[in-house]
């Protein structure tokens, strides 16, 4: 007699109990373990062991007075490293070490700043080269030197208005397109979903590479390609998941929207951590200009939020407060955290997290069309492309 198709058998498999199978490959793998580490094969080969190659980084470099420079370093490589030379342009300098347990030596993963006594010019460029106690010798180019402002609470407010202007009212600006998209027919709403679908991919692909970038520069020890993978991938999935959960297989309108939100606040907080960490570096010159970029460039991520929720009942006024906060505020914060505690690794992070919670929401955007019309109507098509060309046009005016 056959048993019920789905349900578990009850029989051992290849004469074992169900227990001892599912254990038999890890006693397998402890067992090869220790065979390899007694007997060890590799020991009756004649080849010289190298010492692994010593990697420190010099994070950023700070200023924050014209007579203190401060370099910040972090070992990279398995073994302690010291520290016992450093040159500013080619002339070698007096320092201390703080943060390293009050000597020169780094532990693996560890990391220290390098307080120099050094009149900095502004505006000036300097090439700094670290001298290990090995030989090893590491470099960094201090491009236009410039004072850094620090977290004083007259930045943080200036950061925490900026954020207002350049997150918070362009999104909920954009937000007030909503009653006329309730009144458009369903083809020319398809179009506007796809349109918000387009300037989500942009901002994507925008977040995308700068990750990558910031990559780069992340201490090898993290392995920054790696890391943005996995902020993209464990993004997507766990916002899915909670999605998932908060709707079915099709969760409503109104799960999307705080979606869309959601995708976009963390696209905004990477946009912080790079305002804050300007003005950390000193690198800043926040015009008039470049503040109505960033306005004009955010203020059309409000329709994309407001868009799935065009049919249907009109939500409470309090959930659009919500979704606005949930897509603006993070701008601040971004901003706050990037003048605080900003690194090339965090920045890489979070840029990571945004485009994985992005790729999520335009899936399931391509759903809503998909399930009432034809995904790839001309209509929609030229939708997405106005989007992504209009989200580029505006990054285009901050650039420049």
């Amino acid at each position: 007699m056959s048993e019920p198709e789905g349900e578990p058998s009850d029989r051992s498999t290849g004469g074992l109990p169900t227990w001892l199978s599912a254990i038999l490959p890890i006693v397998l793998l402890v067992l090869l373990l220790v065979a390899f580490v007694v007997w060890n094969p590799l020991g009756t080969v004649s080849v010289q062991a190298g010492e692994p190659l010593p990697d420190v980084s010099i994070t950023q470099v700070t200023i924050p007075n014209t007579e203190i420079m401060v370099v910040h370093v972090v070992n990279n490589g398995p073994d302690p490293i010291t520290i016992s030379q450093v040159l500013v342009d080619e002339a070698y300098w007096e320092f201390r070490m703080a943060g390293a347990g009050g000597d020169r030596t780094l532990e693996p993963m560890g990391s220290a700043r390098l307080i120099l006594p050094y009149h900095v010019t502004p505006g000036f460029d300097y090439d700094i080269a670290l001298v290990a106690s090995n030989g090893a010798t590491f470099h960094h180019t201090v491009v236009a030197a410039s004072k850094t402002p620090g977290a004083t609470s007259a930045v943080l407010w200036t950061l925490a208005l900026i954020g207002v202007f350049v997150g918070v009212i362009p999104v909920a600006i954009g937000m007030l397109w909503f009653p006329a998209m309730q009144r458009m027919a369903d083809r020319t709403l398809h179009a506007v979903l796809a349109f918000s679908a387009g300037i989500l991919a942009f901002l994507v692909f925008d977040a995308g590479f700068e990750a990558f970038e910031f990559a780069a520069e992340v201490p090898g020890a993290y392995e920054g390609p790696i890391l943005v993978v996995l902020g993209i991938v464990g993004s997507l999935l766990l916002v899915q998941a909670a999605m998932d959960r908060a709707g079915g297989d099709h969760p409503s309108s109104l799960v999307i929207a705080y979606g869309v939100a959601l995708g976009i606040g963390l696209h905004n907080l990477a946009e912080g951590l790079a305002i804050g960490s300007s003005f950390a570096l000193g690198r800043v010159s926040l015009g008039a200009f470049l503040v109505i970029g960033f306005m004009v460039h955010n203020v059309t991520e409000g329709p994309a939020i407001v868009a799935p929720l065009a049919r249907g009942d009109r939500p409470a006024v309090a959930h659009f407060i919500g979704m606005g906060a949930l897509a603006g505020v993070p701008t601040i914060a971004g901003g706050w955290l990037g003048n605080l505690a900003f690194s090339p690794t965090l920045g890489a992070l979070f840029l990571a997290i945004g485009v994985g919670a992005l790729l999520q929401v335009i899936f399931d955007i391509a759903g809503i069309v998909r399930r009432a019309g034809t995904l790839t109507a001309a209509s929609n098509l030229l939708g997405f492309l106005i989007g992504f060309v209009v989200m580029y046009a505006t990054d285009l005016y901050v650039a420049l």
